[in-house]
């Protein structure tokens, strides 16, 4: 019975190791997303209507302080033959348009990331898509981003570069 328990023991730690190198090689891949991205087409007409956003929204914003910056000097100007009242009034005036004007400026910085959002969004989801769709016909279980803010501290070199593969889905050429 010892002799039975023995030989089942012995056979049972030679078909273990047999049966973990039959499984099949785990694939890794890796990409740079941040230099797909540039290369996308897509980028270019988002940047610039970002760009174009932004410049409506700081052309606004100048105009407003250089309205207040004449306020401010006619003030100055006239402040020494100003009675008390009218004095109080102008510069509760001028605090308030100061506090309209940098309400503006952070409703403008809220709006730059929000049209940043809506135009990037849609790209993004393409390269995602890309992404996946070289993940799965190439067989990868996992395929990490080592392009700007990563968390991917190394990679071996037989994690596999798929950065030509997606673009190449993506109809970009180099």
């Amino acid at each position: 019975m010892k002799n039975v328990i023995k030989v089942l023991l012995v056979a049972f730690l030679l078909l273990v190791p047999s049966g973990i190198f039959a499984q099949k090689a785990l694939k890794f891949g890796h990409i740079n997303s941040q230099e797909v991205i540039q290369a996308m087409p897509d980028r270019d007409s988002a940047v610039i209507k970002l760009q174009k956003f932004n410049k409506e929204l700081s052309d606004s914003y100048e105009e407003q302080n250089v309205e207040l910056n004449k306020k401010y000097q006619k003030f100055l100007e006239d402040e020494k033959t100003l009675n008390e009242v009218v004095k109080k009034t102008r510069q509760e005036e001028l605090q308030q348009m100061q506090q309209r004007i940098q309400q503006f400026q952070e409703n403008a910085n809220q709006q730059i990331q929000t049209k940043k959002t809506e135009l990037m969004q849609p790209i993004l989801d393409k390269l995602k898509k890309a992404i996946s769709d070289v993940g799965k016909e190439g067989g990868f279980i996992y395929v990490f981003d080592i392009g700007g803010n990563t968390n991917v501290l190394f990679f071996s070199a037989e994690s596999q570069d798929i950065t030509a593969l997606v673009k190449q889905k993506l109809g970009i050429k180099k």
